[in-house]
Order: structure tokens, then sequence, then C-alpha cells
């Protein structure tokens, strides 16, 4: 009897090892796939600001905690199932969607950018001033780009884990999608919230410190403008990267490898910085293709929508 439970312990110990290694090896999974998506969540954190830029002070937290909920929806209930489901079975559909995905980024941007230039953009207005409703077209624009720097989040995730297991994938991207969905809305709350932290620390009786709030209070509309036109670009880089990336695995390589010759130019002009000048090559010719195919997008779309016009007031 003792000799059964023995081996009984025995056998517990070491299914408790390999849980343990198995819990080690999605851990370790886990922080590769995060490190790769860094890129992403940078671009994710710059665009969503912009989106409670003129919001009064005490509709700010309630809109990002609705985004951030629509955000982990889109991750985990969406974009979740279907990337594992393609990466079983179609992979090389992956790619496509994501492209579909690149180029909308790219026509959002682009049409920021034509209403900057054209000086036709829509007057801003308060939440507050407009409504429930305008609060929930506020989120559901928000929520719909989120869409697209989620999925890329999530398949940039996948791809680094692919040669895992299924089941260990599934559990290592909705530990990548709750971390970053934290990671994104928690710096967004800190950053819209910072002007109130201003105010709190100009009240403080040290000098320094209410020196330093009142410095916030003054630097955060800046702050704040700056990030929601830091917003535009990321999208135009991140969609022309999509899609610039996208082609080239399918076969497209002339876009990309200009975009390359590009980078490896910088990268060699000035060795000891040559990494990070590189870098900045590569996004800043990623967004300015990302501009000039929204264009192209944009121009279709508007010339569509001409052309609809038209046609129903020559029908009446």
């Amino acid at each position: 009897m003792s000799a059964g439970l023995a081996a009984l312990l025995d056998d517990i110990a070491v299914l408790a090892k390999m849980a343990a290694a198995s819990l080690d090896d999605v851990a370790a999974a886990t922080g590769r796939a995060s490190t790769k998506a860094i890129g992403v969540v940078v671009d994710d954190t710059a665009v969503t600001p912009r989106y409670v830029h003129g919001v009064r002070p005490q509709r700010e937290l309630p809109i990002i905690g609705k985004i951030a909920k629509g955000s982990l929806r889109n991750k985990l209930l969406i974009i979740l199932p279907v990337a594992l489901v393609l990466s079983q079975w179609l992979p090389w559909l992956l790619t496509p969607i994501l492209m579909v995905g690149g180029t909308y980024l790219c026509f959002e941007g682009a049409e920021k950018v034509w209403e900057l230039l054209s000086g036709h953009g829509k007057a801003e207005e308060t939440v507050d001033k407009v409504g429930p409703e305008q609060e929930k077209a506020v989120v559901s624009g928000a929520v719909r780009t989120d869409f697209i720097l989620s999925a890329e989040i999530m398949v940039i995730a996948l791809n680094e884990v692919a040669d895992e297991p299924f089941v260990s994938r599934a559990v290592i991207l909705v530990i990548v999608g709750l971390l970053i969905t934290l990671l994104v809305y928690g710096v967004v709350a800190l950053i819209v919230k910072m002007d109130d932290i201003g105010l709190a620390l100009a009240t403080r009786q040290s000098k320094v410190v209410a020196a330093f709030g009142r410095g916030l209070v003054t630097a955060m509309p800046v702050v704040l403008s700056t990030l929601s036109a830091v917003g535009v670009v990321a999208m135009c880089w991140v969609g022309g990267h999509i899609v610039l990336q996208g082609a080239d695995e399918l076969g497209w390589a002339f876009p990309y490898d200009v975009v390359h010759h590009i980078e490896h130019w910088f990268h060699d002009l000035i060795p000891s910085i040559g990494a990070a000048i590189g870098w900045i090559a590569n996004t800043l010719a990623s967004a300015v293709f990302g501009v000039l195919w929204g264009g192209i997008v944009l121009a279709i779309v508007h010339g569509v929508g001409s052309l609809r016009g038209k046609v129903r007031a020559s029908a009446h």
C-alpha cells in the first residue's frame, strides 16, 4: 500500500514538473509574441487619444473604457478565433485579409490629411454638446480602427508562436490580447487625464511640485494635439507597412524592395546610428506610401460616391 502511494506521489511530481515546464514555455512564448507586437502597440497608443480630443473631461475615461471593452471583444471574440482557424487550415488567407485592413487604415489616414489640407474637415464638437449618439459614433470609429491594429498585433503574435500546439497558441494569444489591451488603454487613460493630475499637483504646498503641476496643465493641450496628429501619421505608417509587406509576401516585391533600399542606404550612411536612422527611413517611406495608397482609394471612393449622386439626380 505504501509502495503504491509512493508511486502515485512520484507520478504526481512528474506531472507537476511537466505542467511547470509547460507554463514556463507558454510564458516565454507570450513574452516573445508581446515583444514582437510592441511596435504596433505604440501606434495604437498614438492613434487612440485623438478620439477623445476636445471631449469634456468627465467623459474621457468612460469613452476610453468603452473603446477598451470594444478592443477586447475585437481581439478575443473575433480576431482570435478567426486567426486560429485560418492559421490551422487556411494560412494563405491571413495576408490578403491583413492587406484589406491596412488599406482601410491608409484610406482613413489619407482622408484626415485631405481634410487638413483642403480645410474641409468637420468642425469639432464636444460629445456632451451633441449627446450620446455622437459618443456612440466616436466609440464606434475608434473600435473600428482598433480592429485593424488589433488584427496586426494578434497576427504578429501568432506568427511568433506558430510552432506551438493549437491549445498553447490559443492560451498565448489570449494572454497577449489581455496584456496589450491593458497596456494601451492604461497609457491612453494616463495621457488624457494628465492635465487633471497637473491641476491636483498645482494645489500642493511645495513650490516645485506646484510648478510641475502647472507645467503639465499648460503642456497637455499641445501634447494631445500632437498625439492626434501622430495618430494620423501612425495610421498611414502601419497601413502602408501592412500593404507593402503583404504585397512582398504575395510575390509583388518591387514596392517593398524600394523601401528596403532606402532603409539600407540610410543605415550605411552613418554606421554608428545606422539602425535608428534606417528604421526612421523605413517608417517615413511606409507612411508616404500609405498616404499615396490611401489617396488612390479615397479618390476612387469619392468618385464612386459622386457618380452615384449624379445617377440619382438624373433619375429624379
